[in-house]
């Protein structure tokens, strides 16, 4: 996945390239909206933008971006807490505004979840890829084989990756109207696991599971 940072400070900058990069993000650092008003057209699937930088302030550049592309995620970061700020900054078409200083994990998190909304690809963890929109799961770019009820359940642990998946909502998705029996979705979430990163699913106290991706 592909992301433009616009950032003057530095160090800021090699935190969060650091941090995303190994979650497999590739990300292209601007310092000043000059230089990254190019780029904007360059297919990124998501732009994080700091306000006051040189040259180009990031609302301008946020404004210049919705004028050829309403859709892509757009994240303001920034030490502006006016409330007249931040209402401009949605209405430009900002997706998510961070009050600065932030956890990168805040970061990481509110990106996870605007590009799983809209990306097909998904990141999950120790080099694993799932495509939703092709229904296939990567290993470090090489294919792993998964039969049809685990492509059923993977897509459905991906587009809740952030929220419970209930032991119902698998019968009705996975089985599509048939009925079976929480036995048979334990032995089908058990296969799924063996092609998986270990803890990438986690149960939740009888109640269904989870995704975990971080």
């Amino acid at each position: 996945m592909k992301i433009l940072l616009l950032e003057d400070n530095k160090r800021l900058s090699e935190l969060i390239i650091d941090a995303l990069e190994q979650k497999n993000y590739k990300v292209d650092w601007f310092e000043n909206g000059k230089s990254a008003i190019d780029a904007i057209y360059d297919g990124y699937d998501c732009f994080i933008l700091d306000i006051n930088v040189p040259g180009i302030d990031g609302l301008s550049l946020l404004k210049e971006i919705r004028t050829m592309d309403e859709k892509t995620p757009a994240i303001i970061i920034s030490a502006n807490v006016d409330l007249d700020t931040i209402k401009n900054a949605y209405s430009k078409g900002c997706d998510e505004y961070i009050k600065k200083p932030f956890y990168i994990y805040e970061l990481e998190t509110k990106l996870k979840k605007l590009c799983i909304k809209e990306q097909s690809e998904v990141n999950l963890k120790d080099g694993f890829i799932y495509n939703i929109s092709k229904e296939t799961l990567y290993e470090n770019n090489e294919l792993v084989k998964l039969a049809k009820k685990e492509i059923l359940l993977m897509t459905l642990f991906v587009k809740n990756y952030d929220k419970v998946v209930t032991f119902e909502q698998i019968e009705q998705y996975v089985w599509q109207g048939d009925l079976t029996t929480n036995e048979n979705i334990r032995a089908l979430v058990k296969r799924l696991r063996k092609k998986l990163p270990k803890d990438t699913i986690l149960s939740q106290g009888g109640m269904g599971y989870k995704l975990n991706i971080n």
